[in-house]
C-alpha cells in the first residue's frame, strides 16, 4: 500500500532516455546553460553601473536578463540531471512548482518582449515625446504589470492542470513538467483544460505578438524612408535579429501549446520546448545586447577597471 501511494506521489522524466551519445548531450547542455546564465549576469552587472546606461531601454533589458535566468533555470539543471539518471523521478509537489515558474517565467518573457519593442517604437517613432511617454513610472508600472500578469498566468494553468487525476502512467516523455505531458498521463476528459489553454494562453500570446509585430512595423517604416547608409543598415539588422529571435520564441510555443493533437511528434516534443525555453534565453543577450555598441563600451570600461 505504501509503495503504491509513493508512485501515485511521483513522476518519472524520460525524454532522454534512448538518446546517445548522452555524453556530448550533457556537455552540449551544460555549455548552454552556463553561456546563458554568465552573459545575462554580465548584463546586469554592466548596465547597472554605467549611468549611461540608466535609460528604460536598459532598465527592460536588466529585467530579460534576470527573467531568463531565471526561466532557464526551471527547466535546464533537471535536464542535465535527466541525462544522467534514466526515469528521474519528481514528486508531484515539484513538478507543481516547476509548472507555475516555469509558465509564469514564459508569459512574463512574451509581456517583456512587447513592452521592449513598444518602447523601440517610442525611441525610433516619436523621439521627441519619448522622455515624457517612457517615464521613471512608467516603466515601473509596465514591469510590475507583467509580472503580475506572469503570475496570475501561471496559477490559472497550474491550478487547472493539477486538479485533474492522473491515475494513467507516471512517465512523461519530456525533460520537465508541462501542459501537454501532463495532460497526456491525465485519466479524465481534458477538454476544458485544452479549451483554458487555447482561450488564455492564445490571448496573451497573440495580444503580445500583435503588439511586437505593429511596432517593429513601425520602426521599419520609419528605417526606410531614411536615406540608404550605415544608419539604416543597422537599423534594419537589428530589426530583422529582434523579429528572428521573437518568431523562435512564439512559433515553437505555440506549435507546442496550439497545434492540434498527432502522435507524430509525440516523443520529440521536448525538441520544441528547447527552443523556447533554453535557446531563446541563450540568443536574447546576443541580439538585445552584445549587438548593441554602447553595452560592448561599458563592457570594454569594466574590463579595463578588471584588468
Amino acid at each position: 500500500m505504501d509503495n503504491q501511494t509513493n508512485i501515485r506521489n511521483v513522476f518519472f522524466l524520460d525524454a532522454f532516455f534512448n538518446i546517445r551519445p548522452k555524453g556530448l548531450y550533457f556537455v552540449i547542455f551544460l555549455t548552454i546553460y552556463l553561456v546563458t546564465v554568465i552573459a545575462n549576469v554580465l548584463i546586469i552587472i554592466v548596465t547597472n553601473i554605467d549611468f549611461h546606461l540608466n535609460t528604460p531601454m536598459y532598465y527592460f533589458l536588466r529585467n530579460l536578463a534576470f527573467l531568463d535566468i531565471c526561466y532557464t533555470s526551471t527547466t535546464l539543471p533537471h535536464m542535465l540531471v535527466s541525462f544522467l539518471i534514466e526515469h528521474l523521478p519528481i514528486t508531484v509537489p515539484a513538478c507543481i512548482v516547476q509548472l507555475y515558474f516555469f509558465l509564469s517565467l514564459a508569459a512574463s518573457e512574451s509581456s517583456l518582449l512587447a513592452a521592449m519593442a513598444y518602447d523601440r517604437y517610442i525611441a525610433i517613432c516619436n523621439p521627441l515625446r519619448y522622455s515624457v511617454i517612457m517615464n521613471k513610472n512608467v516603466c515601473l508600472y509596465m514591469v510590475s504589470g507583467i509580472w503580475v500578469v506572469g503570475s496570475i498566468y501561471g496559477a490559472i494553468h497550474t491550478v487547472n492542470t493539477f486538479r485533474l487525476p492522473f491515475c494513467g502512467s507516471r512517465i512523461l516523455h519530456h525533460y520537465f513538467c508541462d501542459i501537454p505531458v501532463l495532460l497526456k498521463v491525465s485519466c479524465t476528459n481534458t477538454f476544458s483544460n485544452e479549451v483554458t489553454v487555447f482561450g488564455v494562453g492564445g490571448l496573451l500570446m497573440i495580444g503580445c505578438f500583435l503588439v511586437i509585430l505593429g511596432s517593429y512595423m513601425h520602426i521599419l517604416f520609419s528605417v526606410m524612408s531614411v536615406q540608404k547608409g550605415h544608419g539604416r543598415n543597422k537599423g534594419l539588422s537589428t530589426c530583422v535579429a529582434h523579429l528572428v529571435v521573437i518568431l523562435l520564441f512564439y512559433g515553437s510555443g505555440s506549435f507546442m501549446y496550439f497545434r492540434p493533437k498527432s502522435d507524430l511528434l509525440a516523443d520529440k516534443e521536448w525538441l520544441l520546448s528547447i527552443f523556447y525555453s533554453n535557446i531563446t534565453p541563450l540568443f536574447n543577450p546576443i541580439i538585445y545586447s552584445l549587438r548593441n555598441h554602447e553595452v560592448k563600451g561599458a563592457f570594454r570600461k569594466l574590463f579595463k577597471c578588471l584588468y
